[in-house]
């Protein structure tokens, strides 16, 4: 133990009124190195000002944007088996489970709401990247059954912003399970006729690439958001190629027709309500002109 760092330090910062600073004070733009106050961050949608670099936006605050006067309906989180395989590698599965709870104060990845986007009802499903990366699990994939279906009953869009790393590893098949589940979820939307938007944010890989992320009826990406399945390196290694520039970005699967459109968060509610009226066969009166499919 450092005992002048432990101890006698802490003595003096206390006899003075010093306070440690936090560390997350400010932000560093990946892109361009420069350096954001986090409130001025939070203010702008978690997206760099200068640079108009796309952060991962937390769930709760993607949710109260989204949705007409920052409120909603939150929809409960079903209840699932917890450590089914009692899974142990570098930790145990149940104590990762309990540092992301007080992380994100969120019972998994998944949270979902009720709400109206400029007057339109819709549910609403979105991704914690802090979560565990974002992984599908036994939890998440009940949860976006739980909406799926509560959507049914509403008779009412769904939209869901996936971002995650895959499957979650340390419930192995069965969090495979989740892929086809939600799928068959997402074919229940179909057959009554309801709209499945996908919003495709950073980033969106894995299992999830495989399943309900890209089974939307429209696919939208925020600038930049790396989507795909298997990772750049892995790709290189197996090919043994040189990948592209800009492999597996929103903005190189717009150019290739894997997606429809690239939309700034700032503008995403307009677009969503924009795309949903008329897929709703919304009065006339109500419906806009879309924005150009490469709005990035």
């Amino acid at each position: 133990m450092n005992w002048i760092t432990n101890y006698v330090r802490p003595r003096i910062n206390s006899m003075l009124g010093r306070r440690e600073v936090p560390e997350n004070l400010w932000i560093k733009c990946p892109e361009t190195g420069e350096m954001v106050f986090h409130k001025d961050l939070e203010d702008n949608k978690w997206v760099i000002p200068a640079s108009g670099f796309h952060m991962k936006m937390p769930a709760k605050a993607r949710l109260k944007d989204l949705f007409d006067g920052n409120e909603y309906e939150a929809l409960a989180q079903p209840k699932v088996a917890q450590d089914p395989l009692k899974f142990r590698d570098s930790k145990r599965y149940a104590d990762r489970l309990k540092d992301s709870r007080l992380k994100t104060e969120q019972e998994d990845t998944i949270l979902a709401g009720l709400g109206t986007v400029q007057g339109l009802k819709l549910v609403a499903v979105v991704h914690e990247f802090n979560f565990i990366g974002g992984s599908l699990g036994m939890a998440a994939g009940e949860a976006i059954v739980k909406a799926c279906e509560r959507a049914l009953k509403e008779k009412c869009p769904l939209v869901i912003f996936p971002a995650s790393g895959g499957a979650r590893m340390q419930e192995g098949i069965l969090s495979l399970m989740q892929l086809p589940r939600t799928t068959v979820a997402v074919d229940m939307l179909r057959e009554a006729g309801l709209p499945y938007i996908v919003v495709l944010t950073n980033p969106t890989t894995g299992g999830v690439t495989a399943s309900y992320a890209m089974l939307g009826d429209v696919h939208i990406a925020e600038p930049g958001a790396e989507i795909g399945f298997a990772g750049k390196r892995v790709i290189e290694q197996t090919l043994r190629e040189k990948l592209p520039e800009g492999f597996q970005t929103a903005e190189y699967l717009l150019e290739h027709g894997m997606i429809d459109m690239v939309v700034k968060r700032h503008d995403l509610p307009s677009t969503l309500a924009r795309i949903l009226k008329m897929l709703t066969k919304a009065p006339a009166e109500e419906l806009v002109a879309l924005p150009a499919l490469a709005n990035a």
